[in-house]
């Protein structure tokens, strides 16, 4: 028997999808922007403050996307191509 639901859609097809990327991107050049040392001024924002962002941005999206996989069903495409 087949079903007749999937469980969500694909997660690159979802916004939360994309305001995720664009946060890790964002994330990223503010430090590369941010983080410059020239003449002896301290890096504001250094990389593994921005990578301790980036694996919290990756959690946040997980459970996110757990949350929506658990309480949502999608009509199932039967249609093959």
């Amino acid at each position: 028997m087949r079903p007749t639901h999937t469980e969500t859609k694909p997660s690159f097809k979802t916004t939360e999808f994309f305001v995720y990327v664009a946060a890790v991107v964002a994330v990223l050049v503010a430090s590369a922007v941010v983080g410059s040392a020239e003449g002896g001024v301290v890096d504001r924002f250094p990389a593994d403050q921005a990578w301790l962002y980036v694996t919290l941005l990756s959690i946040g999206y997980l459970l996110s996307r757990g949350l929506a996989k658990s309480g949502s069903r999608e009509p199932a495409d039967h249609t093959h191509s």
